[in-house]
Formats: structure tokens, sequence, C-alpha cells
């Protein structure tokens, strides 16, 4: 014959008390563990913050424009830059460095050197003859938002050479050679006959609006 025993209130309290103690315990180390997160985000002693020191900016010069931008031409060029050492394995001393360029060409003509008999009207003032020098290029705008290092080999020398360094690889010299390329390619595009194209369309339709029934538009080197 078995008889079941129950713990008396004593016991029974003293189990809750320490349940409840354990779960206040538990509780306070969660809101320790979460306000040591909060205030090490806040404090964070290894954190870096930047601080803009830089100086206003200084107007040296204002010029006036007189050319009208015709055309302009977006590029994208892929270099391919290796440098090799002359009686060294690339795997010991050597760079290759696959470099995305992209930048845009813009194409003008300049109105500040139209000689004074450029412009030519008849008597009754509904013709009109325009001379005006051709289209020429600018200089290469390269986009740096779009211009990157797609992939880059180096030797262990070069390796090491740049870790003892600490600075990264000198990129001025894709950027430049990138530049070149761009160049090239712009000189050998038709960007430069699309500007001639517009400017005599810009012209004929600014002279006809004047009242103009008859308008041509010539360059300097047409007879």
């Amino acid at each position: 014959m078995t008889t079941s025993r129950t713990a008396s209130p004593e016991v029974t309290s003293g189990r809750r008390r320490r349940w409840r103690y354990l779960a206040g315990l538990l509780v306070l180390v969660v809101l320790l563990v979460v306000g040591g997160r909060l205030v090490w985000s806040w404090v964070d002693p290894f954190g870096e913050r930047s601080i803009d020191r830089s100086q206003p900016v200084l107007l040296q010069s204002i010029k006036d424009l007189s050319r009208f931008e015709a055309a302009t031409g977006s590029f994208q060029v892929v270099v391919d830059l290796e440098k090799d050492a002359n009686f060294l394995p690339d795997a010991i001393k050597g760079t290759r460095t696959l470099f995305v360029g992209a930048g845009g060409v813009d194409a003008y003509v300049d109105f500040s050197g139209l000689a004074a008999g450029a412009v030519t009207v008849s008597q009754d003032r509904t013709q009109a003859t325009v001379r005006v020098p051709r289209a020429q290029l600018e200089k290469p705008n390269i986009d740096n938002s779009r211009s990157y290092v797609f992939a880059q080999q180096r030797g262990l020398f070069d390796r090491v050479s740049d870790f003892l360094s600490g600075s990264p690889t000198d990129q001025r010299e894709l950027y430049l050679l990138a530049e070149k390329k761009i160049s090239e390619a712009a000189v050998a595009s038709d960007l430069r006959a699309r500007a001639d194209a517009n400017t005599k369309a810009m012209l004929s339709g600014l002279l006809k609006s004047l009242g103009f029934t008859k308008v041509t538009v010539k360059f300097t080197d047409e007879p």
C-alpha cells in the first residue's frame, strides 16, 4: 500500500520564490546585455567618425562663355595594363590590372573668334548667311562613379611592397590611359560631324525665328 506525499506550503512557497528570483535574474541579465550594447554603440571607443574641416570654396575667376555645346558622346573602355620585370616571373614581380574607364566627351563650336563679316544679310532682310568654325572636342571627363578596377593580379614582391607602404596602388596612370583612349575614340567617331549638323540646325532655326526666310550656314573652311 502506497501513500502519496504532498509538499508542505512552506516548501511550495520556497520553490515559487526561487523561480521568481531566477526569472528576475534572467530579466536583469537581458536588460544588462541590451543596455550594454546600447551604451557601447553610443560610446564605441573603437569607432570612427568623419569631420569635415575643409575651407570655404574660393571663387578664383569667372569667364564668359561664347560657345555652343552641340553634342556629347558617352564612352567606355577596358584598360588592360600589364607591367613585367625583365628577369623575374610574374608570380614574383609584376602586375596586371583590368580597369573599366567611363566618361563623356563634349563637342562644341566656339563663336568668340567669329570674323566681322561672319553674318551677311540681304538688302530685303529675307536671307542670311552665317560662317562659323567647325566643332571641337573637349577634354574627356572621366566619371569616377562609373570607373573602377575590375581585376588585378600582383606578384609576391608587389604585394609585400603595397603592404609595407600602407597605401593603395596609385590608379592615376589607369585614369590617364583611359582618358587617352577615350579621346582617341572620340576623334575617330562621328561626334564632331553630329555637332556640326546640330550647330547648323540651331542657327537656322534661330535666324528663321527672327524673320529670315532663307538661312545658309557654312563653315569657315568651306568655299
